[in-house]
Parts: structure tokens; sequence; C-alpha cells
């Protein structure tokens, strides 16, 4: 037993290994994000509105919670990253039709365009830095799927 009174080494504890390897994907991300001038969690917040905003649905509005929602973000965390993006001419905030409460937000042209072009480096990194799982990859999404959904 070590000093901690743990019962699993560090190399056996799946959550310092879940933190580590967050923590080297997450720097790969924010490099390969830069020259867009976004962060991660700007890219994704507008790939997922870009995402409920798809062309089956353009008139249907996405409220800030179902953004939230979508993207597994703290609401309060969401407002202030949606404050920023319409800021920068990515997204519009509107009054929400059908919940006087609720802001809609709409994704501008500008930003379908940055998150078409960020997507491609993104969706690079994930190859390259996964690649190192072989023919192990999708048994490792598919993981990290049960693991969301369990605690969803």
């Amino acid at each position: 037993m070590s000093r901690l009174g743990s019962r699993h080494g560090a190399d056996e504890s799946a959550g310092l290994l879940l933190w580590q390897v967050t923590n080297r994907w997450q720097a790969a991300q924010r490099a390969v994000l830069k020259p867009f001038g976004l962060t991660h969690v700007q890219f994704v917040l507008l790939a997922s509105l870009a995402w409920l905003s798809d062309a089956e649905r353009p008139d249907d509005p996405v409220s800030q919670r179902a953004l939230a929602d979508q993207a597994a973000t703290d609401p309060m965390m969401t407002s202030q990253v949606v404050r920023v993006l319409e800021s920068r001419g990515w997204l519009l905030r509107e009054p929400h039709p059908a919940d006087g409460r609720a802001v809609a937000l709409r994704i501008t042209d500008d930003g379908v365009a940055l998150v078409r072009r960020a997507v491609v480096a993104v969706e690079q990194c994930d190859e390259d830095f996964f690649a190192a799982l072989g023919s192990r990859s999708a048994g490792f999404a598919h993981g990290l799927r049960v693991l969301r959904d369990a605690h969803a």
C-alpha cells in the first residue's frame, strides 16, 4: 500500500491515466486551434451549434441550453463563451420564438466557414493522437461512449 493509502499504483489508476491523457490531448487540440483564433471550448461549442443547426432543420432555433447539453458543458460557462463567439461575429443570439426565457442561437456564415476549416485540423489531430491505439481505436471509442452514457 502506498503512503496515500491507495490500493492502486499510478499506472493502474484509470482516473489518473484519463487525467494525464486528457491533458496531453487538450494541449494538442489547443496547438491546432490556435491559428484559427479559437480555444478548444469555443471550437466545441461552435461545432456543436453547426451540427445542431444542420440543413435538415435550418429554421428550428437552437437554445443555449440545448447547446450546453449537446456539448456537455456547464450552462453558465456556455453562456460566457457564447457571448465571446457572438462578439466575434460567429453566432447570433436572438430571443427564442417559443420560450420567452430562452435565447436562440444561430451560427453565422463566418462561423460556418471558420468551423469547417477548423474541423479539418481537429480531426487530423485526433487521428494522429489516437493512432497509437491502432485497431483498438473503435473499442476505445465504444468504452468512452459507455462511460459518457452511464454518467449522463
